[in-house]
């Protein structure tokens, strides 16, 4: 019997960087070496250091090594699982101290971090119901089973939890509108059509631990009296849906779905609904439009899905988080779940960190925690020493927090204070070189491209604010444009039918509040201060840093640098296209972000 254990991540972002592969060799080297029956091999989901994949973890020890690739697996077997020696290079390297770390726990990535709802994520086979089982899932269930429906609402009501898509509604609360409203026939929804850039953390919790959702729905099932339920779940998440699959395949069939749940006489049913990939469709109405063969777009509330929802029928809607929580909850009690957090924001948040950042990845934290703590003890800081510009939190509906906001609390009602939203939980970390006008114009297009047109609001409103920005970016811009940008904004805020269109001006708006005088430099001076703006900037030669060692002609697409060897070179800016080539290779920082009347200025 296998006395070892070894786990490799296999979440979506490992796969990609060849896990796979390395449990292939792994297996192999270990039958090679007839050692095979001391070791279990355990594929994973994401244990949200990404950043640091393929990650290979052994157990009991708990030795955590990274960037495993399948070449490296016979030094690791010959070194460590059998010879007992650590192999240092495979180690995690502190990037401040240089010292390797061999306990995952020890790192600073994790060691602030509180893993409620990815405790199984990075620890159990997805794919192995008995696995979840003996870390007490379902255990959340037959405590519900054996409790009054509203007990186990009111259960959930203490325990304080809110909607972990973005809009933060009370869970409880809408389970008890559900589950009051009349009719013969009630459903339970799961959002997990996850569309905001840079967020993977419905994904991660759908690939890593999918019986926690399908118990969560099922407690959630049992207390608003539905018998059916559904997993609206993106197709571009192909992954999650296989492992939902299986894990719904296996619920049946140890009896923990379908007829006569546990003896309990209720009974409940899941089905999968793959989404096209509209962003709309993570608006509620929209998605139940959708799961109903309709096209995806919002309709006016009310009534609200609570009273008429699929086909008319009452409809409990939370995302995959909300629903990831609630055996906890029912195994500890709402009292103990809501010591957690602040008075009003209870539990723990699971972030999406990526951008400019060190440590990118899956992290959740405790509600309450700063941005600051997140970004630079769990991220690691800002990549290449460069200086923290703004965090961009909450994806296209949030906003942008500057540096003097670092310290504020993560919580619904401080981030909403502070002009952003918690949203589902993006989080994009953003340096010195980062574009503040441009950063708004590319969540604009997005959310202008995603815009479903059937109110003129967002649909008239969103293209006039990305034509404005596009304008500042190209330099056309005026003062006056800034104060409309404001103005339209609002409006579009006020007046749009649904929450895409009601927050699509958040990153605009914040943008203006704390970097005004970013916009100003656009319309203005007619210049990028981040140097992002390729129509407001062009590449110079600091003379007295040229070594005219050519590397940069060598590079350019377009031939606008001349200059021979060991002389100093030039960059032509009516034939440079702007690309960066010039910039990314030289090895003297000789070439800077400048304008070209302004060379001499500049090296003086």
């Amino acid at each position: 019997m296998a006395n070892r254990r070894i786990v490799l991540c296999a979440g979506t972002g490992c796969v990609s960087s060849g896990s796979l592969e390395v449990r292939d060799a792994l297996v192999r080297e270990l039958t090679k070496r007839n050692i095979a029956d001391q070791f279990e091999v355990v594929t994973s989901g994401c244990h949200g250091f990404c950043e640091q994949g393929p990650l290979v973890i052994v157990h009991p020890e708990d030795i955590l090594y990274c960037r495993v690739q399948a070449g490296d697996i016979p030094e690791l077997v010959e070194e460590y699982l059998i010879g007992g020696r650590i192999v240092e290079r495979l180690l995690y390297r502190d990037p401040v101290t240089g010292k390797s770390v061999s306990d995952h726990m020890k790192i600073g990535f994790y060691a602030k971090q509180m893993r409620n709802v990815l405790r199984n994520c990075g620890v159990i086979d997805p794919e192995n119901i008995q696995e979840y089982v003996a870390r007490q899932g379902y255990a959340g269930l037959r405590k519900g089973l054996a409790m009054d429906r509203m007990a186990v609402i009111d259960e959930v009501k203490r325990s304080g939890l809110r909607g972990r898509g973005g809009a933060g509604f009370p869970t409880g609360l809408k389970w008890e509108f559900t589950f009051k409203a009349k009719g013969d026939k009630k459903y339970i929804v799961c959002n997990a059509d996850e569309g905001d850039p840079g967020a993977f953390m419905d994904r991660s919790v759908l690939e890593g631990d999918p019986h926690a959702v399908v118990e969560g729905m099922l407690v959630a099932g049992y207390a608003i009296g539905a018998d059916e339920g559904y997993v609206y779940v993106r197709a571009e998440y192909p992954l999650a849906i296989k492992r939902l699959r299986v894990a719904i395949d296996q619920a049946v069939q140890y009896g923990y779905l379908g007829r006569n749940i546990l003896g309990s006489g209720f009974s409940f049913t899941l089905k999968i609904k793959e989404g096209a990939g509209a962003f709309v469709c993570g608006e509620e109405t929209a998605l139940l439009a959708s799961i109903m063969g309709e096209r995806g777009m919002p309709r006016p509330r009310p009534p609200f899905p609570a009273n008429a929802g699929l086909w008319g029928k009452p409809t409990c809607l939370n995302n995959v988080e909300t629903f990831a929580n609630i055996p906890l909850i029912m195994r500890q009690g709402g009292d103990e779940y809501a010591k957690i957090g602040t008075p009003r924001s209870k539990g723990t948040k699971v972030f999406a960190l990526t951008g400019k950042i060190n440590n990118t990845g899956l992290a959740e934290v405790p509600m309450g925690i700063t941005m600051r703590e997140i970004i630079f003890d769990i991220g690691g800081g800002i990549k290449d020493g460069k200086a923290f510009k703004a965090v961009q939190i909450g994806g296209p509906s949030g906003g942008c927090i500057p540096e003097s906001l670092l310290d504020t609390p993560v919580d619904y009602d401080s981030l909403i204070k502070a002009g952003a939203m918690m949203g589902s939980g993006g989080l994009v970390v953003l340096d010195e070189n980062t574009c503040m006008v441009d950063l708004a114009r590319f969540f604009m297009d997005f959310v202008q491209s995603e815009s479903c047109g059937k109110c003129p609001p967002c649909r008239v409103g969103t293209k006039l604010m990305l034509e404005t920005l596009e304008r500042i970016c190209a330099g056309e811009g005026t003062l006056g444009d800034i104060d409309w940008l404001v103005e339209l904004g609002t409006k579009v805020k006020a007046f749009s039918l649904c929450g895409l269109g009601q927050t699509a001006p958040n990153p605009v708006l914040t943008a203006i509040r704390y970097f005004r005088e970013e916009y100003e430099a656009h319309v203005r001076d007619k210049t990028c201060p981040a140097g992002a703006c390729t129509a407001l900037v062009d590449f110079v030669v600091v003379p007295e840093k040229c070594k005219g060692c050519t590397r940069c002609i060598k590079v350019c697409p377009v031939s606008a640098i001349t200059g021979k060897v060991k002389e100093v070179h030039h960059i032509d800016p009516a034939v440079c296209i702007r690309c960066g080539a010039c910039l990314e290779t030289c090895r003297f920082d000789a070439i800077i972000r400048g304008k070209a009347a302004k060379v001499g200025e500049v090296a003086s």
